[in-house]
């Protein structure tokens, strides 16, 4: 059974030649926020598509993605983990994409096996620093700083200067049910709504853990990316950050470790929340 579709729908963008970002809409409990759940798509020799969305926007996913490349050109199927908003269409891409690789892991094949039968004679195991040729351009298999999953990997194009960051920078964006128009790059954001927005999500709903590591090793592990030379960041719960916001973004990642963090909405909230909603 398909879930009930999405109340809002925000168009693909393309983010760098040949590459775009496909998105779905999640607005926020009780607040004027929403986050993107984002995949993308990389339509240059050998086609990629990179995570495949969430079961609940399965219509709409197919169509965008489709209507940007036809399944049968698609030569690789990026999974970053095995949350269900980056797997939620896997079944139906392999199926749709006949000549497909499929770029997963062992770690993330054991974990994920329940829930997706992997073709195994279709897969490639790719873990973080490999690197791999994709025709008229070459892909690095590189871990994202923050994660939620001990199998994610983001994804650098060389040829671009494209990283998918998977759930890194993930940050809501003001404008929840009814607004018309969400922001796509984080050039549009005032600049404390950013930190915060960053802050909240990497310790609420990502990286508690954070708080545990060492700053300066965590720094290193920043710079193994800031190094290279990123124009465009996309994540799957962010708007693009390109040009100037790529360093500032790194900044502000760098010092999650000793940021303070608002506590999440407890039991308080929800009770007003679910009273509002049934009245």
């Amino acid at each position: 059974m398909i879930l009930s579709e999405p109340t809002f729908r925000q168009t693909p963008t393309e983010v760098a030649p040949d590459t775009y970002v496909i998105h779905e809409v999640q607005h926020a409990l009780g607040q004027p926020l929403s986050v993107f759940i984002n995949s993308a798509v990389i339509d240059g020799e050998e086609p990629v598509l990179i995570d495949t969305g969430s079961r609940r926007n399965r219509r709409a996913w197919l169509e965008d993605a489709f209507r940007l490349v036809d399944p049968k050109a698609v030569k690789w199927v990026f999974i970053s983990h095995e949350d269900a908003d980056h797997t939620g269409n896997l079944d139906e891409v392999m199926a749709a994409c006949t000549n497909a690789t499929l770029v997963s892991s062992w770690a993330l094949t054991e974990r994920h096996t329940n829930a997706f039968e992997f073709p195994l004679e279709r897969c490639r195991w790719m873990d973080d620093g490999v690197t791999f040729d994709a025709g008229d351009r070459q892909f690095s298999v590189l871990r994202p700083p923050i994660y939620d999953s001990p199998t994610t990997r983001g994804l650098f194009d060389h040829m671009s200067g494209v990283y998918w960051a998977v759930d890194s920078f993930a940050t809501p964006v003001p404008g929840g049910e009814g607004a018309e128009r969400l922001p796509l790059d984080v050039s549009q954001f005032d600049d404390e709504f950013w930190t915060g927005a960053m802050t909240m999500f990497a310790y609420n709903a990502l990286a508690p853990w954070l708080r545990l590591v060492d700053p300066t090793r965590f720094g290193a592990e920043i710079a193994r990316l800031s190094d290279l030379p990123i124009s465009t960041i996309i994540s799957a719960h962010s708007p693009a950050i390109s040009g100037s916001k790529v360093a500032e973004a790194f900044e502000k990642m760098r010092a999650l470790p000793e940021a303070d963090c608002p506590p999440a909405p407890d039991q308080a909230v929800l009770d007003l929340i679910v009273a509002a909603t049934s009245s």
